[in-house]
């Protein structure tokens, strides 16, 4: 009997799927393919992600530069294989060097990818593939393997498996950002990219000098937050001869002469970009996480990993059995941000009460909430120690997690971790500067390292430097060459 309910059921969920498979042809392979969403939700899903995406790393503001990839970006997608889908772009506050699409045309560049790039050719090299994976449908693909029931947790962002769900309930939607194309999918991309690239003038050639300097850079590992770019687009394998390879070929069928690198303009253009951290939306010194906007500091274990998002601050040790999540409410009241907090995630109260953190109102509080493994069908409960915190008539937010036999073992440290929320008094925190990008101009010709030396950069940074510019420090450099520094 047992059998034949749970054949009926995948009966059942089987012609459920089939209701919502159509078949499509692939724009870029004109092969037909299964997939479980038209282009009218394609579109319609990726205007849902997009304000997910922004709320969750940030908006980088910089109306000039976002203008100009904006521009080009119309350009090429008018001879991409989807000419008729609007490409959106984005440049999100993130000092990780990644680039990424999701359903619908909408492309993200960080910050930190944008600093690394060296010409308008490698920018739209990059512009290219991602749009590539789109023409190809290959973000939706993804989607369709997510809603067929693949997990896919936020690497870096949760402590273990176990606490899944409030790492999603902050972050609704953005597992699809952390999804690996296949190498067939990207080798295809590559292809793209150089192919549009080249199309509206540029020499892809430069594409593949980009690549080279991720693999110099050794980018692969995981750095939490937004994930770099070799992590989440693979290597298909000897990418950078193949794309030389590629450019080599267009640029002989498209006959041109003159093929863009514009290394100079596209300087100027991010000349100013921040570079790295920006510590005006927190940092940390010794264990201590400083705010200067909002002006508040508090003191995290010694030990714990620590992650920083412009939605919420992560912190864990690194055998996951514990985990605080510092965020913000919108509620303006401590009992409504309680009350709300317990509703949502659908929590037991255990106990309430009243506090002062530092001079400052507060509620603290104790919930339990049993969870269900939907594979095993065994339960178990987890124990949530909370901080509502009111600063200024703004409502901040600790959430301390563990099992719930864990919890006597670690209430102490979530306490002293909350209790140690304050207010930012010290000017010399508050007034931090972020690192910028300044291009220079090279008055003497000499070695790239005479050159770093005559700018006064210090012998420790010369290295780093020396990739940013895509350089050996032994390389000859002429003078009006346009180079990249860092500093305030």
């Amino acid at each position: 009997m047992k059998e034949t309910k749970f054949v009926l059921k995948v009966s059942v969920l089987f012609i459920v799927v089939l209701l919502f498979i159509s078949c499509a042809v692939n724009p870029v392979t004109g092969k037909t393919q299964l997939m479980l969403m038209s282009e009218s939700q394609e579109l319609a899903l990726g205007q849902s992600y997009d304000p997910q995406v922004i709320a969750t790393f940030g908006d980088y503001k910089d109306d000039d530069l976002l203008a100009f990839v904006q521009t080009k970006s119309n350009e090429m997608g008018l001879i991409s294989h989807r000419p008729k889908v609007a490409y959106h772009l984005r440049v999100l506050d993130s000092p990780v060097i990644n680039a990424f699409a999701v359903p619908g045309g909408y492309i993200y560049l960080t910050r930190g990818i944008l600093a690394q790039l060296n010409s308008e050719a490698e920018l739209m090299g990059v512009v290219g593939h991602e749009m590539g994976h789109i023409c190809a449908r290959h973000t939706a693909s993804q989607q369709t393997k997510q809603t067929l029931g693949q997990l896919v947790l936020m690497g870096g962002m949760i402590a273990s498996e176990k606490f899944a769900q409030y790492a999603q309930y902050a972050m609704q939607g953005m597992q699809l950002l952390f999804l690996k194309f296949s190498r067939d999918e990207e080798r295809m991309a590559d292809k793209l990219g150089v192919e549009y690239s080249s199309k509206i003038g540029y020499d892809a050639h430069q594409m593949a000098e980009f690549f080279k300097v991720l693999y110099k850079m050794n980018l692969a590992s995981d750095n939490g937050g937004v994930p770099t770019f070799l992590s989440t687009h693979p290597d298909p394998g000897d990418r950078y001869n193949s794309v030389n390879q590629s450019a080599t070929e267009w640029q002989t069928n498209l006959k041109s002469t003159n093929w863009k690198i514009n290394s100079d303009n596209y300087l100027k253009l991010i000349n100013g970009i921040v570079y790295g951290e920006d510590p005006r939306q927190g940092y940390v010194e010794n264990n201590i996480f400083y705010h200067p906007e909002m002006k508040f500091k508090f003191t995290y274990p010694a030990g714990w990993q620590f992650e920083n998002s412009p939605l919420q601050v992560t912190m864990a040790p690194s055998d996951g059995k514990a985990m605080i999540v510092f965020t913000l409410s919108r509620q303006k009241t401590l009992k409504a941000a309680s009350d709300t907090t317990i509703k949502d995630l659908s929590l037991t109260p255990v106990e309430s009460s009243n506090i002062t953190v530092n001079g400052m109102p507060a509620l603290a509080t104790v919930n339990k909430q049993t969870t269900q493994d939907q594979t095993t069908g065994a339960t178990a409960t987890n124990e949530i120690l909370s901080y509502y915190i009111n600063y200024d008539n703004i409502i901040y937010v600790f959430h301390g997690m563990t099992a719930e036999a864990d919890f006597n073992t670690y209430s102490g440290t979530l306490k002293t971790a909350m209790g140690s929320f304050s207010k930012l008094t010290d000017a010399a925190k508050i007034n931090v500067k972020p690192k910028k990008i300044i291009v220079r101009s090279v008055t003497k010709a000499g070695t790239l390292a005479d050159t770093f030396t005559s700018f006064g950069v210090k012998q420790s940074q010369m290295a780093e430097l020396a990739l940013l510019n895509n350089m050996e420090l032994t390389d000859r450099v002429a003078i009006g060459k346009q180079l990249k520094i860092v500093g305030e």
